[in-house]
């Protein structure tokens, strides 16, 4: 068996309602133990406890609560928190677009799910953010795990509507930050992405390590329409109605060379890029995007 043949389909993949099993699904056996703490041992000052994980330290086991429960718990102390995390989602109504099973949004939700699942595993602190053109939901950053439920459940209720700007959560999210942290942001960039990567690149110059993953649809990436096809703006409802086989080469030219810029201009200023096809597994993705990240830091 081929390691390809290990991944899930996108279309098996969304019938997973629940957001938690999906990451689950995700993280387990690909992403686990990619990632190292660069702190080790633990502080004096308790916090909370934690669902033991395969791979924990069983020194650090409450084996009172487990006589109590017959429950495996980790006590957690504030120095495990080593990184903050901010995931910012583009729920806008581009995002609902779908040539199969998965829409951009499904795909983009999931990914956070299982970044969230991923760094909180990791003992570190993630928070999120949601947003059209105005901010929908806010969630700070924590390292509790019950704080992870109450970010699933805000990714399971979200929905696609609204224009996109994305400059003015990731804006003011640079306001707020007292700590060198890192930014995530999910979306499909169908906007003024010279407006957004200049902003990437001020949250970079700050300090922060700054991630973008640009998720778009395969019939984007792709255009393999055949029949004339009127096409429309789901964000302005504007419309076009035209022969794909006319306009197909010119379409492709210029999506890669708005491709080549985005990548160029977000890794000359440090701000880390993956394009992300919704057509792909995304848990072979996700692997295989930690897994050069690894080998480059």
């Amino acid at each position: 068996m081929t390691q390809s043949t290990n991944f899930i389909d996108p279309s098996v993949l969304a019938t997973l309602d629940n957001l938690e099993m999906r990451a689950r699904v995700i993280v387990e056996g690909f992403i686990a133990g990619l990632h190292k703490s660069p702190k080790r041992g633990f502080s004096v000052e308790f916090t909370d406890y934690r669902h033991y994980i395969r791979g924990d330290d069983m020194r650090h086991v409450d084996w009172k609560l487990y006589g109590r429960s017959d429950k495996m718990y980790i006590k957690q102390y504030e120095d495990e928190t080593n990184v903050r995390c901010y995931i910012l989602l583009d729920s806008s109504a581009s995002m609902a677009y779908a040539s199969a099973s998965m829409s951009k949004l499904d795909y983009g939700r999931t990914l956070a799910s299982a970044l969230a699942y991923f760094i909180m595993r990791q003992r570190d602190a993630v928070g999120l953010i949601t947003f059209d053109d105005k901010i929908k939901d806010y969630i700070p950053a924590k390292a509790r795990q019950v704080h992870l439920i109450r970010i699933l459940r805000s990714l399971h209720e979200l929905q696609a509507g609204g224009q996109t700007n994305s400059v003015r959560p990731l804006s003011e999210l640079a306001m707020t930050l007292n700590q060198k942290s890192l930014v995530i942001l999910i979306s499909d960039m169908l906007e003024d992405e010279q407006a957004t990567i200049k902003t990437l690149m001020q949250l970079r110059a700050m300090g922060n390590e700054v991630i973008v993953f640009h998720v778009l649809d395969n019939q984007e990436l792709y255009f393999n329409f055949n029949e004339s096809t009127e096409f429309v703006d789901m964000e302005t409802a504007e419309t076009h109605i035209t022969s794909p086989q006319a306009i197909r080469n010119a379409y492709l030219e210029n999506l890669q060379r708005y491709l080549d810029d985005c990548k160029k201009k977000c890794q000359s200023s440090g701000v880390d890029y993956c394009l992300l096809d919704t057509s792909q597994p995304l848990d072979k993705a996700l692997a295989s995007y930690l897994s050069r990240r690894t080998r480059s830091s």
